[in-house]
C-alpha cells in the first residue's frame, strides 16, 4: 500500500469513499482540507470483492471495474473543487476498517462520513466507530453540512497527554482565521463515584476555579505559540458536558477532540444529537489520537510554502 504522495514532509489528506450519497460532499470537504492545509489528496476506496466477511451492502456486490470508475468520478470532482492541489487515488480489496487503519498511518488527515441512515441510527456505522479509536493520524468525521463561520472549538483536558490535541486546534484555527473555543469538563465532587455525596459548602467553586486555573495553564504555551488566534476558555461541568457538546456541534465551524483514555468522549459525540429537534448535529469532528506530533508543526509551516499542485 505504498504511495508516492506519502512523505513525512507532506503528508497527504486521505478520504475514504465508498459510493454512498454523502460521497461527493465527503470529497468537497477533504478536497478543501488539502487546499487549506497544502497538502495532496489521496481518495481510497475499499472494493469488497475480494473480502471473506458478511456483505451488508445492498444489491450486488460492485465489480472492480465499478470502483476504479467511482474513484475516477470522484477524482474529477476533487479536481474540479481545488484545482491547484495534486489527487491521487489507490484501491485496495478486503475489510475496510482494517485497510483505513493501515493507511491513516501516513497520512496527515483522514477523512470519512457517517452512515446515509444516520437520522434513524445514532451510531457512526462500524467502520467509522472503529477508526475512531485505532486510527493512526487525526480523524475527520463529516456528519452533514460544513459551516462556513461560527468557532473552531477544542475539548481540553488540561493533561500533558493533551497537549497534541490543544496543538491541532491552534493550528488548524489559525489555518482557517477563526476564533478557537477552549472547553474544559471539571467533575463535580461526588460524581467519579456515581452517588452524589455532601458537598461542603463552597466546594463547588474550589472545583470550578481549580479547573480554570488548569486550564489557563494549558493554554498559555499555545497562545503564545499562535498570538493571532483569539482564545475564549469555557469551564463547564460534567453535568453540562453534554449539552455544550451539542450546542458547539449545531454553532461551531469543526470540533475538535482527543480519543482520550477511556474514548467515552467519542462515544459522546457519536450518539450527540440536537436536543430541541432530535436531528443530527452537522458540524464535522476530528478526533486527535493519543501522541500526534506532527499536527502543528506542519499545519503552520503550511502556511508559509506551496506545494507542486
Amino acid at each position: 500500500m505504498h504511495s508516492d504522495v506519502s512523505t513525512p514532509r507532506n503528508r497527504p489528506v486521505m478520504v475514504g469513499v465508498n459510493g454512498s450519497r454523502s460521497g461527493p460532499a465527503l470529497v468537497d470537504l477533504a478536497a478543501a482540507e488539502a487546499a487549506l492545509q497544502r497538502a495532496p489528496l489521496l481518495l481510497v476506496h475499499v472494493w469488497p470483492g475480494r473480502y471473506t466477511g458478511a456483505y451488508r451492502g445492498r444489491g450486488a456486490v460492485p465489480s472492480r471495474a465499478d470502483a476504479r470508475r467511482l474513484l475516477d468520478l470522484l477524482t474529477s470532482r476533487a479536481r474540479l473543487t481545488a484545482p491547484r492541489i495534486r489527487v491521487h487515488t489507490e484501491l485496495f480489496d478486503g475489510n475496510a476498517a482494517n485497510l483505513l487503519t493501515q493507511a491513516s498511518d501516513r497520512a496527515r488527515l483522514l477523512v470519512v462520513g457517517h452512515r446515509d441512515d444516520a437520522y434513524s441510527r445514532p451510531a457512526w456505522g462500524s467502520t467509522t466507530a472503529y477508526l475512531a479509536y485505532h486510527s493512526a493520524c487525526p480523524l475527520m468525521v463529516y456528519r452533514g453540512t460544513v459551516p462556513a463561520d461560527g468557532p473552531v472549538v477544542v475539548a481540553a483536558s488540561a493533561r500533558p497527554e493533551g497537549d497534541s490535541t490543544l496543538g491541532y486546534a491552534f493550528a488548524r484555527a489559525s489555518l482557517a482565521h477563526a476564533p478557537l473555543v477552549a472547553v474544559h469538563m471539571w467533575t463535580r465532587p461526588g460524581a467519579e463515584e456515581g452517588t452524589p455525596v455532601a458537598v461542603p459548602a463552597g466546594a463547588y467553586a474550589e472545583e470550578r476555579a481549580a479547573a480554570e486555573r488548569a486550564l489557563t495553564e494549558a493554554l498559555t504555551g499555545w497562545t503564545e505559540r499562535f498570538p493571532g488566534v483569539a482564545v475564549e476558555p469555557l469551564v463547564v461541568n460534567d453535568f453540562d458536558m453534554a449539552f455544550t457538546i451539542e450546542r458547539a456541534l449545531r454553532r461551531g465551524r469543526l470540533l475538535i477532540a482527543g480519543t482520550g483514555r477511556s474514548g467515552s468522549f467519542a462515544e459522546l459525540l457519536c450518539s450527540a444529537r440536537q436536543s430541541r429537534a432530535g436531528a443530527r448535529a452537522t458540524s464535522p469532528t476530528v478526533l486527535v489520537p493519543p501522541g500526534w506530533s506532527e499536527t502543528a508543526g506542519d499545519a503552520t509551516a503550511a502556511t508559509g510554502r506551496a506545494t507542486g499542485s
